[in-house]
Parts: C-alpha cells; structure tokens; sequence
C-alpha cells in the first residue's frame, strides 16, 4: 500500500487520544491523573484485543507505562496497539478514515 506525504504528515500530527479510540475496544481517560511534567499529558486505560495497556498521551506521542516504550505519531501507536508493522498500520487507519 501506497502512502502520499500529505497523508503520512498528518498522521503524524494525529492526537493520540483521537488515535487509541479508533483503535482500542476500549478507552478510558483516567480522570484523577495529575502530570508530573506536562499538563497537557493525559493517562490512558485502554483493551485492543487481549492486551491491556496503561498509556500516556501528550499530543500524537504516546508512553505505555507498562512496557516501558513510547513512540509517536499514529502508526506508531497503531503498530504498537496491534502489533503489528507499517504497512497493515497504514491500512488499518485508512480503513478507520484517520
């Protein structure tokens, strides 16, 4: 699959909080979270398939506090939520119309 540079930038660009409820089966903000370094940061419970994830989003970058990885923009986030590598990334967010 074929992706054009407007559509990878703006991936790029995607709030990850925008990302993960596209993709998790569910997500929930953690409304008594208080950042410790960025008041913008907010944590996340979230379920795709079998896998339980703890993360923080600031903006399209993302930290999942359970395995100690982060990363940023959508396709990061998707590949580390599936498990799976850029191309099936890249079409799971064409398919969800990211």
């Amino acid at each position: 699959m074929r992706v054009d540079n407007k559509v990878l930038d703006r991936w790029q660009q995607l709030d990850a909080s925008q990302v993960l409820i596209a993709v998790a089966d569910y997500a929930k903000e953690d409304s008594s979270f208080v950042p410790a370094k960025n008041a913008a940061t907010t944590r996340w419970q979230a379920r795709v398939g079998q896998s339980e994830f703890e993360l923080l989003l600031t903006g399209p970058k993302f930290w999942d506090a359970r395995a100690n990885r982060g990363g940023g923009g959508a396709v990061d986030l998707v590949m580390h939520l599936n498990g799976c590598h850029f191309k099936p990334a890249a079409a799971f967010l064409v398919e969800r119309g990211l």
